[in-house]
């Protein structure tokens, strides 16, 4: 099994209700120099309907939103399905399988982590998190839901905040997008 450690991003996803949020920091590291702090890792595909975040190289993230884009169309927005047929997709392709990203993605019907492993997991809680800071986003997001009325693009929002104040790989620069 390929072990999937991204530095340089950290993405984290809410669901509450048919609303979701995924927001992602923006930098971008080189060994141990930021190259660059407002990169945006999370856009909306579909008209809008969906919303994805990336974690990995930026070139190959923005392949496979091309494709994922791509399964949706193909799929008429079916979250579960264009998800299944990526993963698919990815594992069976030679040269899609060198690629080094992890997709969150989200609608109002689900929210998904897709990787090239052919891991495609739906988080139990409607919370997930990818990247360096990952593991203190996901637990500030996890404690927030649980604590506060925050809505879930708020609480995305403030989980990388945290995440940013602890992972070196992590800044403030934060894109949150909501449906």
């Amino acid at each position: 099994m390929v072990k999937h450690e991204f530095y340089a991003t950290t993405i984290v996803a809410v669901k509450r209700g048919e609303h979701v949020a995924i927001a992602g920091d923006g930098q971008v590291t080189m060994g141990n120099t930021v190259m660059k702090h407002k990169a945006k890792k999370v856009r909306r595909l579909h008209e809008g309907k969906v919303v994805a975040g990336f974690a990995g190289t930026a070139a190959d993230a923005f392949a496979l939103f091309e494709r994922f884009e791509g399964k949706l169309e193909e799929y008429h927005g079916n979250l579960q399905r264009a998800s299944v047929e990526l993963v698919k997709e990815w594992r069976l392709d030679r040269a899609l399988r060198r690629l080094e990203a992890l997709l969150v993605v989200g609608d109002k019907s689900g929210l998904l982590v897709i990787s090239g492993n052919g891991d495609l997991i739906e988080p139990d809680d409607g919370i997930t998190a990818v990247g360096s800071g990952g593991p203190m986003a996901l637990a500030a997001a996890k404690a927030l839901i649980r604590h506060t009325d925050l809505n879930c693009g708020e609480v995305a929002t403030e989980a990388l905040r945290i995440a940013s104040s602890i992972c070196i790989y992590t800044n403030e620069e934060i894109v949150c997008e909501e449906i």
